[in-house]
């Protein structure tokens, strides 16, 4: 893995933003403590950070949806600071694709051009916004299987990530100058992504700048000219990527580079199978887990994995033994109660065994909302705060808290680690082993191929249908590719 040079003719000769001394503060809480931030024109810059780190924040001042409380922001030399808003950053050509999508569900993909686009007016409009998205779509991701005519609500959050994607990046009588990709391949799967980051580098050699906020080192550390750190609201780390390992980059941030230690020799051999089921859009392999065991679902996004895991959710044609939790991928629909605090999310799951004569024992509520914040380590200073004070990767953290903190013997898990930092990933992942050693189930659906390192068994998905069981040794990336385009099973 090699990190890209920036092109000598494009090295920082225009300044295309500076961000200067920027800070912000939301009450007690300071989210920026000063932080500057330069990107140049046909820039690729790699923004990472632990969640919390105030990389969205930075982002939403960029882009006008939130005021800086001090700094100064420019354009071109300009500053812009006290008219900066949304439609001044859309005039300049500043777009970007947060973590937590903005599509309007209700609306058509060419609907949801036409939002962006505002001189996509009078007759045949429709036509036109939709020959420009599928041109985009096309040209990003080949062989993406989504129509212009495709309601978003009806559509996977994989495809909907893509959909948002192309649309940011079309031009009609606007400039675009500057796209801010906040974790873009969170719900997409190994080959869509590729797409998504070859496209990037072809993009930024056009003289377009791209900020690339990632989770995932080995995107940044391969696409990104230079990689600035963020850590507690502040730059901590800033320089060409080729000045940077993944080691040296995790140390940045504060985190101990941990590689996967050797897979486990786990064997389901005497343990009771606790849910069984086969896909109900066809073939004739079957899903089967053991008590203890952590089963990943794998292949490419959209193939029936989502779809499986709400079958046993429900427990449609399946076969299940024990309490179930799910914790959705796509938290902000199917996840997270946003009008309820940070810590009523975190024990609704748990209320009846919480609840004394009927009545729900408050202090066993607090104890509980308290300790699984801890363990956790959601990053707020009060639990009673609302749920979406939380970055996006800590209200996936409160998620797990939820299902972890439950009563559940089985733990279905949709993508779970979309926008999570390296170093809570890590310390998840440790928490899923020794919970599966104390006896619980996990079955893991994950569109990062890496992470099948930490499951038992991998059942690939192709076309709805079960097309490989993998187990030990045999769970590499070549084959899980080569089961993902594979005929699906009989």
């Amino acid at each position: 893995m090699q990190p890209r040079s920036l092109p000598a003719s494009n090295a920082l000769t225009t300044e295309t933003i500076r961000l200067d001394g920027v800070e912000k503060s939301f009450g007690a809480v300071r989210a920026l403590r000063g932080v500057t931030l330069t990107v140049g024109a046909g820039e690729c810059i790699g923004l990472v950070g632990h969640n919390g780190a105030g990389k969205s924040t930075l982002m939403h001042i960029l882009v006008g949806t939130l005021r800086p409380s001090a700094g100064v922001l420019s354009i071109a030399g300009r500053e812009e600071t006290e008219r900066w808003t949304p439609d001044t950053a859309r005039l300049n050509g500043i777009r970007c694709v947060f973590q937590e999508l903005s599509l309007c569900p209700n609306l058509s993909v060419a609907e949801n051009v036409r939002i962006m686009h505002r001189s996509l007016a009078g007759w045949g409009w429709k036509s036109r916004a939709a020959e420009l998205i599928a041109r985009k779509l096309d040209e990003i991701f080949p062989g993406h299987g989504i129509s212009a005519g495709d309601e978003i609500a009806d559509l996977p959050i994989g495809k909907r990530q893509m959909v948002e994607i192309a649309r940011a990046f079309t031009v009609t009588d606007e400039p675009l100058k500057l796209v801010v990709l906040d974790e873009p391949t969170s719900s997409l799967d190994a080959v869509t992504a590729e797409q998504l980051l070859a496209f990037v580098k072809a993009e930024t050699a056009r003289g377009t700048s791209v900020i690339l906020i990632s989770h995932l080192l080995r995107e940044i550390l391969s696409t990104a000219h230079r990689i600035v750190v963020m850590k507690d609201g502040k730059t901590v780390a800033e320089r060409p990527a080729s000045g940077f390992t993944r080691e040296s980059l995790v140390a940045a941030m504060g985190s101990e580079a941990r590689e996967s230690g050797p897979r486990s020799a786990h064997s389901a051999e005497g343990r009771a199978v606790v849910l069984r089921a086969k896909p109900d859009t066809g073939g004739s392999s079957e899903l089967i887990a053991h008590q203890g065991e952590v089963i990943g679902l794998s292949g490419l996004a959209g193939h029936g994995q989502t779809r499986m895991l709400l079958q046993l959710f429900s427990r449609r044609n399946a076969d299940v033994s024990g309490a179930i939790a799910f914790i959705a991928g796509d938290r902000q629909s199917d996840g997270i109660f946003n009008l309820w605090s940070i810590g009523r999310n975190i024990t609704v799951r748990s209320l009846p065994k919480l609840c004394k004569a009927c009545l729900i024992d408050l202090a066993a509520e607090k104890t509980l909302e308290q300790d699984w914040r801890e363990r956790m380590a959601i990053r707020t200073p009060d639990v009673d705060n609302n749920i979406l004070t939380l970055s996006g990767g800590n209200q996936q953290k409160a998620l797990f808290a939820r299902a972890l903190a439950s009563d559940a013997t089985i733990v279905l898990m949709d993508d779970p680690m979309r926008g999570v930092d390296i170093g809570t990933k890590q310390e998840v992942y440790g928490m899923i082993r020794a919970q599966a050693a104390a006896g619980r189930t996990f079955v893991w659906y994950t569109t990062e191929i890496d992470e099948l390192a930490h499951c038992d068994r991998a059942y690939v998905f192709r076309d709805g249908a079960i097309s490989a069981a993998l187990a030990g040794d045999a769970i590499t990336e070549e084959n899980v590719l080569s089961a993902s385009f594979a005929e699906a099973a009989a």
